[in-house]
């Protein structure tokens, strides 16, 4: 589970209605045009019970907009299908019957043009209500809550959709044609931060997530970051030491999860003619050793560190660092086209750590807890942070799939440790 289910939005800021038309019209294209190139069977599969397919994807947040702010709020409201309520509730027990997640693939009925039909209705239904003067401040702030969800569903169509397309053994390719460009890493370094008493969490000003707060202190001994994601060819080097088959190198519940799923490698990673190839959303190609590794479980990402001398930062360690950066400094996110981790190609500023945002989530030694005082949000839209802090460890700085204006230093995403099918890679500490 990750925080593709949500909370509640910060209370402080409501932005003109201008601009929440202009946002909301913005984000809901978006997601129509990741879902252009697909066929409808590509729309309906699914390829795993952690994944659920792009017609899921669509209706969902369609789902969630009608039932927290068409259903509430329209005069003389009608949903566009009763049946929708349960087939494309995710979690919400508060709302009522859900249809079962690991069978959302089956659902072959509603067909992809119905549910694109009932994106269009939906669009249209809330842009007349948000022009009408009618929404108060807390429905514009479940309208900027359902924008920042489906801002993680559209990393989720990309996600989910890698996996499935990795099942095919044609390989085919989301957007064929593309290559990465020939950049060469910069040097690798360390970057020393001092210990003391930092503040974490959301500052206020802007939309947040409830599990981002409440901002709280936190005591941290000095630091060092390394000022790069770890590597492929780093990664390279772990596999060739025996990394997979040294059980000093791992927790007991990592070695045990290699051996039993037979874990060789990071997840899309295949050997052909010696050499080893990755699966991405261009198709399959050579790794390019100086890109950042990704799709690693939480137990993988460990192991590395250990076996590299250094550790996983704590998640305070993290936001200690990433506070003085600003996310979109040269990061690479969605918006590129690129939808997978590129080499850094840049020479980093000086006293700011290279690709601390974008390129692929970083794992962090932290559980997925609760800040000292936190509580979830009132009604259904808060169930999902708060119940899910068991089992989970926490990563931090978004993906080349996370939008650009998503992200922010204080964001929480959080991973079961077998994870990997996220963009989920790692940086040292020590």
């Amino acid at each position: 589970m990750s925080s593709v289910d949500h909370a509640r939005a910060a209370p402080d800021t409501i932005d003109s209605q201008a601009a929440i038309e202009h946002r909301f019209e913005q984000v809901r294209s978006v997601t129509t045009m990741l879902a252009e190139p697909l066929s409808p069977e590509d729309c309906v599969v699914q390829s795993m019970p952690d994944a659920s397919p792009v017609k899921w994807h669509l209706a969902h947040t369609s789902w969630f907009f009608e039932t927290f702010l068409l259903e509430p709020f329209e005069p003389n409201f009608k949903p566009f299908d009763p049946a929708f309520r349960v087939l494309y509730n995710s979690y919400y027990e508060g709302v009522g019957d859900k249809h079962p997640r690991p069978e959302r693939g089956l659902v072959t009925r509603p067909d992809l043009e119905t549910v694109k039909a009932y994106r269009r209705s939906v669009d249209e239904r809330l842009l007349t209500l948000l022009q009408s003067g009618r929404m108060v401040d807390e429905a514009l702030e479940l309208v900027e809550l359902g924008l920042h969800h489906e801002q993680q569903h559209q990393e989720l169509i990309l996600t989910d959709l890698k996996h499935l397309f990795s099942r095919n053994p044609l390989n085919p390719a989301y957007r064929p044609g593309w290559k990465p460009a020939s950049l060469a890493n910069t040097a690798a370094g360390w970057q020393a931060f001092a210990g003391g008493l930092v503040e974490i969490g959301h500052s206020g000003g802007g939309f947040a997530f409830d599990n981002e707060s409440p901002r709280h202190k936190v005591w941290l001994e000095p630091f060092e970051l390394a000022s790069h994601p770890v590597s492929n060819r780093q990664y390279l080097d772990f596999i060739n030491d025996g990394g997979y088959r040294r059980p000093e190198l791992w927790l007991s519940a990592g070695w045990r999860t290699i051996q039993e799923n037979d874990w060789q490698a990071p997840l899309y990673w295949r050997q052909r003619d010696g050499q080893w190839h990755v699966f991405t959303l261009h198709g399959e190609m050579p790794i390019d050793p100086d890109s950042p590794v990704c799709h690693l479980s939480f137990y993988e990402a460990e192991a590395f560190a250990r076996w590299a001398g250094g550790r996983l930062p704590t998640e305070a360690e993290w936001e200690r660092a990433a506070s003085q950066q600003l996310p979109g400094d040269h990061g690479n996110f969605l918006e590129s086209g690129a939808f997978h981790p590129l080499a850094a190609g840049h020479p980093r500023q000086e006293r700011q750590l290279g690709q601390l945002f974008g390129d692929v989530w970083e794992w962090t030694r932290s559980e997925y807890a609760p800040y000292p005082g936190f509580a979830p949000a009132a009604g259904a839209v808060g169930e999902y942070n708060g119940k899910f802090m068991s089992d989970q460890y926490v990563l931090r700085g978004g993906s080349c799939v996370t939008p650009r204006n998503h992200i922010r230093a204080s964001y929480r995403n959080f991973m079961p440790a077998t994870a990997r099918w996220q963009f989920s890679g790692l940086r040292l500490a020590r």
